[in-house]
C-alpha cells in the first residue's frame, strides 16, 4: 500500500518510466515489487495494466537471500476510475492510490483533490482535514 511505503525503500531510484500518458489520469496506484532486474520493465501478474515502473541506479544491491531488487510499480485495476468513472471509485481512491503528478524519483508521492475525485467533502471540511488540488 502507498500509505506503508517506507522513504528508505525509494533512496535508489533513478527514474521512472510512464508506459502511458499520466495527464488523464486522476490517480495510479503505487506498490513495492521484488524483481529480478534494475532497469527493465517489470513482470506483472495483476489484474489491470501496469502503468509505470521506476528504475534504479547501479548502486542498488539485491536482496542476498533472493536475488532480487525491490521496485516502485504503479498500476491500475480494471474498476479503477479511468476505466469505471461512474464505479467504485467514482469518489474517493484506493489506499495505495496516489496523484501521478506528484510521484517522482525518491518521493512516495501523495493523494490530492484530484485523486479523491473532488473537492473535499463537507466532513473534511469540518474537520480542517484538507487536500493539495495538484
Amino acid at each position: 500500500m502507498s500509505a506503508l511505503i517506507d522513504p528508505k525503500d525509494l533512496t535508489h531510484e533513478s527514474g521512472l518510466v510512464w508506459l502511458e500518458d499520466i495527464t488523464h489520469l486522476d490517480y495510479v496506484r503505487q506498490s513495492l515489487d521484488r524483481v529480478t532486474g534494475r532497469n527493465r520493465k517489470p513482470a506483472y501478474h495483476r489484474d489491470g495494466r501496469l502503468v509505470g515502473y521506476a528504475t534504479l541506479a547501479p548502486s542498488a544491491k539485491p536482496s542476498r537471500a533472493s536475488g532480487t531488487h525491490l521496485r516502485r510499480v504503479f498500476w491500475l485495476a480494471p474498476h479503477d476510475r479511468d476505466q469505471q468513472p461512474s464505479g467504485l471509485y467514482a469518489t474517493g481512491a484506493p489506499s495505495e492510490a496516489v496523484d501521478p503528478r506528484t510521484v517522482a524519483p525518491r518521493v512516495k508521492g501523495y493523494k490530492t483533490e484530484r485523486s479523491e475525485g473532488g473537492p473535499a467533502s463537507d466532513a473534511m471540511k469540518e474537520m480542517g482535514i484538507t487536500l493539495p488540488k495538484a
